[in-house]
């Protein structure tokens, strides 16, 4: 679940994720949780995309790592995940001969490159972005992106959108049956997970971009959760062990909710976890 590298700063393929995003109510106290739990500074630029015209860049160590923006009343609202594509328009117009529907762009961000909002044909928001050359993110090494998951209803349908979108190869990594989680893949290196969402979810649960973190083994998905408790946020799913690591799931003051993993911890084999869904009011 990680890109192994700790930040870009060139072109990249189409396909890369490569950027994450929190759409949220209350942008003060997510940017304190976010600051205590993962060190990440934040600088606020203009942004015509956003409801607010702002937009706030998370840092670490100097190294753009996320943004965060304060989302509009109807939403949509939590992490999702922005996907590289060499020409938004043309995305655009991908998008929608494939069952999706664009809801804002393409849009031109001042140094950023142009963008597109979208909903897939699972009914997932995603963005599409044309990064810059100048395009930077910190990925790869402790409190940095790790990795996403898309979690819908309809495998198949998802699978159709993102592979015809990106070429990528999907292989199943689950059962098929009991256990329906894939890996897209770009030359046989996995850049992005999609999972059928279990009996854990209300079945009227929105598909939804799960966001991983990646954590230092050092402190761990366990401290990292109770830290998260004294910042205000929530525990959504206890720590538990993977084969891709020692993980649990998070929500912030906001209500967002987002996936930490210690990659040092693999095990063979899904351990037990406590789960809540997130979803369920």
């Amino acid at each position: 679940m990680s890109l192994g590298s700790a930040a870009h700063t060139s072109v990249i393929p189409s396909g890369i994720p490569c950027w994450i995003e929190l759409a949220c109510r209350d942008e003060a106290a997510v940017q304190t949780f976010y600051s205590g739990l993962f060190d990440w500074e934040f600088t606020v630029q203009r942004d015509p995309a956003t409801p607010t015209g702002r937009y706030s860049i998370a840092t670490l160590n100097g190294v753009p790592a996320g943004g965060l923006y304060r989302a509009g009343a109807e939403g949509p609202f939590g992490w999702s995940v922005h996907i590289s594509v060499p020409q938004a328009a043309a995305a655009a117009e991908w998008v929608d001969s494939l069952g999706g529907r664009v809801t804002l762009g393409p849009v031109a961000i001042p140094h950023r490159g142009n963008i597109i909002h979208a909903v897939d044909a699972c009914g997932a928001h995603v963005v599409f972005w044309e990064p810059p050359a100048t395009w930077e993110f910190a990925t790869g090494v402790p409190n940095t992106f790790s990795g996403a998951d898309l979690n819908t209803h309809d495998g198949a349908a998802a699978d159709h959108f993102y592979c015809r979108l990106f070429d990528y190869t999907s292989h199943q990594i689950g059962d098929g049956t009991s256990l329906d989680y894939a890996e897209w893949l770009i030359e046989h290196e996995p850049v992005l997970y999609r999972y059928v969402m279990g009996s854990e979810y209300r079945p009227d649960t929105p598909p939804h971009w799960m966001v991983y973190l990646e954590l230092d083994p050092a402190r761990g998905a366990d401290a990292t959760a109770g830290q998260a408790l004294m910042l205000g946020g929530a525990v959504v799913v206890q720590p538990y062990d993977t084969p891709f690591g020692r993980m649990a799931i998070l929500a912030d003051p906001d209500g967002s909710v987002f996936a930490v993993i210690d990659h040092s911890r693999a095990v063979e084999g899904w351990g037990s976890a406590e789960v809540d869904d997130p979803y369920d009011d």
